[in-house]
């Protein structure tokens, strides 16, 4: 940790992401609230009906406040999916590359989206994400760090406990089943089916701050793992045990 500390003292400020960060948050006005209240209320409508949108959810989820929301990655839908199963307004990540398409630049950025440099070290990729969180966003984080090639979940990296931990923030995890036989990888567009998502018990700032990364990571996996057992059992309209 410490070690982090020193790299990121150093980071310069004045980079292009950061940058880009401030151009971003000033598109998050009141017309990027009402483009973003619009097309809930459309895609959640296209939601039901093309993809029988379903929820599973043991809790209440923090109202405010920087939060992990932590998802298995099956598709493009879904970061769609979890900003219609939310009740708040969700960041994602996404590449610095997309803020350089004039209108769809700031569509993006009025919809919460945060840029992130690939070409860029990973602790400044970190230090975007937990200025985020610290300002009391709820960012989407995909620990398998891109979609899935087979329906299942893949191997998940522990950057996201740092990421909590650093921001002092809870996280929830969330597992998605449907989303890849909807539209996987191998198709350009996606086709009707059924959508599930299940959401865990989250894990209290308290509790992030009391696990050691390594603990924190391992609660984390194996909960988004029976989650997603939960999921598919449910779509196969199994009972639980």
């Amino acid at each position: 940790m410490n070690a982090f500390k020193q790299v990121e003292a150093i980071v310069d400020k004045n980079s292009s992401v950061s940058t880009m960060i401030k151009k971003t948050e000033s598109h998050q006005e009141w017309w990027g609230r009402l483009l973003y209240d619009t097309l809930w209320f459309l895609s959640r409508t296209f939601a039901v009906s093309l993809f029988g949108f379903r929820l599973g959810r043991l809790e209440r989820l923090p109202e405010s406040g920087g939060l992990v929301v932590l998802s298995s990655h099956q598709s493009h839908l879904d970061p769609l999916l979890l900003g219609l199963a939310i009740d708040r307004r969700l960041s994602s990540l996404a590449r610095s590359s997309l803020f350089t398409f004039g209108p769809f630049a700031r569509a993006i950025a009025a919809l919460g989206a945060v840029p992130i440099d690939r070409n860029a070290s990973t602790v400044t990729a970190m230090r975007t994400v937990i200025q985020r969180l610290r300002k009391g966003a709820a960012v989407i984080v995909f620990p398998e760090g891109t979609r899935t090639a087979s329906g299942q979940l893949g191997e998940m990296k522990n950057g996201f406990a740092l990421l909590a931990k650093r921001a002092g923030v809870p996280i929830v995890p969330v597992a998605i089943v449907g989303a890849y036989e909807c539209w996987p990888r191998s198709r350009l567009v996606p086709r009707p089916g059924r959508i599930r998502l299940e959401f865990g018990a989250v894990i209290t700032a308290e509790e992030v701050d009391s696990l050691s990364e390594s603990q924190l990571a391992e609660r984390c996996i194996r909960s988004l793992q029976i989650l997603d057992k939960n999921a598919r059992s449910t779509q196969r309209g199994q009972v639980r045990h």
